[in-house]
């Protein structure tokens, strides 16, 4: 059986643990949560493989998804590369935006070349509430450049997220997700079965999670 993007980008982010689940002893987010998961896609570009299934699973679903797109955006850190990488998979224009703009220079918030007529897919690693990439999106629609979606590597799939990109009228799609995360730890072994459901139970109620 020939495994699913969304599976492969799964196994490919547990096997170089750049997703780290701990049911056990949980992680303290910055938000107050503690949750038995931790993501750091960054680590993805220092594994050849990894990072080439990843660039061509986003190109294949930009071109899917968001057809008209003509530049690629990155959302500033972690999004760079990846960015990088799609836009040369896809042979279009790069840029890529700043949390904030520089503090010297010309004072730019976003590096690289557009125009009126830009259509652009903002990319991003992970989606959290997706404040930051939705930022960066609210800096390019209020410059009059329009932004047709958002990219992912991968996505909590949390409330909060959905009800941002909702209220922003952004339209946006990852590869993989927290649940293909804790199906393929199962398949993979990585988990036993009370594992699992716990995990499942964090996702259904991240603030009222019990172990």
């Amino acid at each position: 059986m020939t495994q699913s993007i969304s599976s492969k980008i799964a196994t490919d982010l547990l096997k170089v643990k750049a997703v780290s689940l701990s049911p056990n002893k949980p992680y303290n987010w910055s938000s107050g949560i503690k949750a038995p998961i931790y993501t750091d896609n960054r680590i993805t570009i220092s594994y050849p493989k990894v990072r080439d299934d990843i660039a061509e699973g986003l190109a294949n679903l930009i071109k899917n998804k968001f057809p008209e797109v003509n530049v690629i955006g990155g959302v500033a850190t972690a999004g760079i590369p990846h960015a990088a990488l799609v836009a040369e998979k896809l042979n279009l224009p790069m840029i890529y935006v700043r949390s904030k703009p520089k503090d010297h220079g010309q004072g730019k918030q976003m590096e690289g070349v557009v125009d009126e007529s830009s259509k652009v897919v903002l990319i991003d690693d992970l989606l959290s509430t997706g404040n930051s990439v939705l930022n960066a999106a609210k800096y390019l629609t209020d410059n009059h450049i329009k932004v047709l979606g958002v990219a992912a590597i991968f996505t909590y799939g949390l409330p909060d997220s959905f009800d941002n990109f909702k209220k922003a009228s952004i339209d946006f799609d990852t590869l993989t997700d927290y649940p293909t995360i804790i199906e393929q730890a199962k398949i993979d072994n990585l988990i036993s079965e009370e594992e699992s459901v716990s995990l499942s139970k964090w996702h259904q109620d991240p603030w009222g999670w019990k172990r």
